[in-house]
């Protein structure tokens, strides 16, 4: 049963990464055809332009122009950009990395969750990393209902003793 859910797992795993590869591709695809397309525009443009300026003035007219765009394309990015951030700045100085990483989370939460299940596939074998997640889950869980976080009892991980076939040989069912 083990096995079956494993497959599963490994074909939507597979599926996944076949739909990455396709939108990566198309992507690439997209761009080149963009590129191509601006490439064409510009000539053309330069080939309108060329018979009432000249050739010299018709390039120089075209450069200026994609220049001028360029430019104030990446004035407004950066503009966004600063104001963006001075709006976060204010309240960073008595923020703690844990807030941060909430704050990550809250505006990406997709991936987040993505990430999540990646590391969580990749990782699903590790006992330790197990009990070490399960810790820090309950600590976050005790900070967010307002409780002050205690020392944890047991720092060591859990792991299976020869005391728990003596359980199992008691009557506790274990499947």
């Amino acid at each position: 049963m083990l096995e079956s859910a494993q497959a599963k797992v490994q074909g939507a795993l597979r599926k996944a990464v076949a739909a990455i590869t396709a939108f990566m591709l198309g992507l690439i695809l997209l761009a080149a055809l963009l590129i191509t397309g601006f490439y064409l525009l510009v000539q053309a443009a330069i080939l309108g332009l060329q018979p009432h300026v000249g050739e010299a003035a018709a390039l120089a007219l075209v450069g200026l122009t994609c220049v001028l765009l360029l430019a104030g394309f990446f004035w407004r990015l950066a503009g966004a950009g600063a104001t963006a951030k001075s709006s976060r700045s204010g309240s960073a100085g008595s923020r703690s990395s844990l807030d941060g990483v909430r704050e990550l989370i809250r505006e990406n939460p997709l991936e987040a969750a993505l990430t999540a299940f990646a590391v969580g596939i990749a990782q699903q074998g590790d006992p330790r990393l197990k009990s070490l997640l399960m810790q820090g889950g309950m600590e976050l869980m005790k900070q967010g209902e307002g409780h002050s976080p205690s020392a944890p009892s047991d720092p060591e991980p859990t792991t299976p003793s020869a005391s728990e076939p003596a359980s199992q040989a008691s009557g506790s069912t274990r499947r």
